[in-house]
């Protein structure tokens, strides 16, 4: 049987050094690294991220993300569907951004030193 989106997604990232992940407060499942969130999914159909303004501004150009649902007007909040596997990599490497963000500005997570 084939792995769902989510599965895929929370095999890979958990992978990464220092990422925690678990259900979050409202339903989602998220994934941190030094206690901040870089990405959550929605079951296997959306994934939603913050980004830097001028980074959400490039990334929504290139059509890789969309406006967040519930704040649809607001820079820097984005969602992205997960309809094929080009769309599971995709939501890997927007997570892995976060990730290389989080890592950059805090150091590296503990289990990778």
């Amino acid at each position: 049987m084939t792995p769902t989106a989510r599965q895929q997604i929370i095999e890979e990232v958990t992978s990464w050094p220092g990422v925690e992940a678990g259900p979050g407060q409202r339903g989602e499942f998220s994934f941190r690294v030094h206690g901040r969130e870089i990405g959550h999914l929605h079951g296997s159909h959306a994934a939603h991220f913050a980004f830097p303004k001028q980074l959400w501004r490039d990334l929504r150009e290139q059509g890789r993300i969309g406006p967040h649902p519930v704040f649809p007007e607001r820079e820097g909040l984005a969602a992205r569907r997960i309809d094929t596997d080009a769309d599971i990599r995709d939501v890997i490497e927007l997570l892995q951004l976060n990730y290389e963000r989080a890592t950059a500005r805090d150091g590296a997570p503990p289990q990778a030193a």
